[in-house]
């Protein structure tokens, strides 16, 4: 049976700790509460780590975040399955806020990148520190001049909105969809948009990932590889360059 979380972390992104109730502990060991600000393993974005605080004290580390059989359901993967909470135990809940914000720095330069380059993306992998998109074009980008390009876009400081749209309203715009390896968030009646730029100026796409208010808040990066993954398959590598 699979639970519906509230993803706080779609409301807001900064937001590292809540309290929570205990809806379930499967039979592996994970931990599903009712609401929680961990973002779970999907669209190249990795899950969350963090710690649960029982009502004794006693802390459990959680390894990662991952999704259910059901989307709306996450579940919280724990290093050590030695001491678990049980259902209706309220907890509270604390993010690995360091590790999350490279995370959300990264994601959203990935969205200028996929802005930038004016070819369907194949796949992707968020890092912390370094990320890569993968395009259909038949010829390499300039590595020097994307770098240029994305840094001058960090520089200007776009805001980074979101806003929700109905199924309907992306399936009559299917120019937003940009990759072709994962499909956006679609299913519940309501799609999430991410925006960069006043009206949309820099970019705008499906998302259901966690990012930066401001291009500003990215930092300096570089493009410091592009390989040759086929005839018509370019790997295009980043790296934050700032802490």
């Amino acid at each position: 049976m699979s639970h519906s979380v509230k993803k706080l972390f779609l409301d807001d992104a900064y937001q590292t700790a809540c309290s929570a109730t205990v809806v379930e502990v499967n039979d592996r060991g994970g931990i599903i509460l009712d609401q929680s600000v961990f973002y779970g393993t999907s669209g190249g974005q990795p899950g969350d780590t963090g710690s649960l605080i029982l009502s004794d004290g006693s802390t459990i580390q959680i390894a990662t975040t991952v999704c259910g059989s059901d989307k709306d359901e996450l579940i919280l993967v724990p290093a050590s399955t030695d001491k678990l909470p049980q259902s209706g135990d309220t907890i509270a809940v604390q993010m690995d806020w360091d590790r999350r914000y490279k995370l959300m720095r990264m994601h959203t330069a990935l969205h200028l990148m996929c802005a930038s380059i004016s070819f369907p993306v194949t796949g992707g992998q968020i890092g912390e520190t370094e990320s890569r998109l993968d395009f259909n074009m038949p010829e390499n980008p300039d590595r020097d001049a994307l770098t240029v390009h994305l840094n001058a876009l960090v520089e200007e400081d776009h805001p980074v909105t979101d806003r929700w749209i109905e199924d309907s309203a992306l399936e009559a715009q299917p120019d937003l969809i940009r990759t072709m390896s994962v499909k956006p968030p679609m299913g519940t009646g309501k799609v999430r948009l991410v925006s960069i730029g006043a009206d949309d100026a820099v970019d705008l796409q499906p998302c259901g990932g966690t990012h930066v208010r401001s291009t500003a808040e990215i930092g300096k990066l570089e493009i410091y590889k592009v390989e040759n993954k086929g005839k018509q398959n370019r790997r295009v590598r980043v790296r934050l360059l700032e802490d």
